[in-house]
């Protein structure tokens, strides 16, 4: 993990990169985001259907799944110290190369791409977020997301 000051955070722009620890996604993370979302195609939950007729030959998780993983890993990736609060602030940029297979361990990789000074309390960074699947080439979710910190 990488800590930083938040009046500092700009000094690092287009050089500050951090991965997460590994995560692993359990059956257990997609069926429950099935249950929370109403996202119940048979591609994330039929276990048996899935190894037989998916292309990955194994249930996946669900887009969306993925990127509200990035709140928890990126803050295990960079801790910007000073704000009182941060607020996921949404995003620009969202793709999703790679399907992430049940039991798979991913991690984030965070890049801060530009910093901006709202006003006196308030400050926007960019960041490039990428989701990366253990043992794979392509990434799950590559995302141009935003942090707005409160002092």
């Amino acid at each position: 993990m990488i800590e930083v000051k938040l009046e500092e955070l700009s000094e690092h722009t287009g050089t500050l990169v951090s991965h997460s620890p590994w995560l692993t996604i359990t059956q257990d993370m997609i069926e429950a985001f099935a249950d929370a979302t109403g996202d119940h195609q048979w591609i994330h939950v039929d276990v048996e259907r899935a190894k037989r007729e998916s292309p990955w030959k194994s249930p996946i998780a669900h887009g969306y799944l993925t990127v509200s993983l990035i709140s928890r890993l990126n803050p295990q990736a960079l801790k910007v110290t000073g704000p009182t609060a941060t607020i996921n602030y949404g995003l620009n940029k969202l793709r999703f190369p790679s399907a992430i297979k049940s039991g798979s361990d991913i991690r984030s990789k965070v890049e801060l791409l530009d910093v901006a000074q709202v006003d006196e309390h308030r400050t926007l960074a960019t960041y490039r977020t990428t989701i990366e699947i253990k043992g794979e080439d392509k990434p799950a979710c590559v995302a141009e997301n935003l942090a707005m910190y409160v002092a």
